[in-house]
């Protein structure tokens, strides 16, 4: 089992950005993809954003296309969310988790409140 700890969350006035980071003990053959997820106050878990490991490719849920970004490090334990024009319905606790199949491993999340 993998552990995940999340980092770079609090409280932030809207606008400008973000980066969240998510440090794992250790990665496998058989890790396909990180993701990131995202729980809001009153609603669901969501998907937020992922990245496939083999070709470094990424998916974001269709209301942060354009705002939020994985980038593409050297480090291959450490992966990254980075929210721009932060905006208060990004408030939420983000947590990142690892697929290996499905969704295996979590990490206790980060809060993000963002002020307007």
């Amino acid at each position: 089992q993998v552990q995940l700890v999340e980092s770079g969350g609090g409280l932030v006035p809207a606008g400008g950005s973000l980066r969240l980071s998510c440090s794992a003990s250790a990665r496998t053959d058989n890790d396909y993809a990180m993701g990131w997820f995202h729980q809001a106050p009153g609603k669901e878990h969501e998907f937020v954003a992922r990245i496939m490991w083999s070709d470094g490719s990424t998916l974001y849920k269709d209301s942060v296309k354009g705002r939020f970004t994985i980038p593409r490090v050297k480090d291959n334990n450490t992966t990254y969310l980075q929210i721009n024009n932060r905006k208060p319905e990004d408030t939420a606790v983000y947590y990142c988790a690892a697929f290996r199949g499905s969704w295996d491993d979590w990490g206790r999340g980060t809060q993000v409140t963002v002020s307007s």
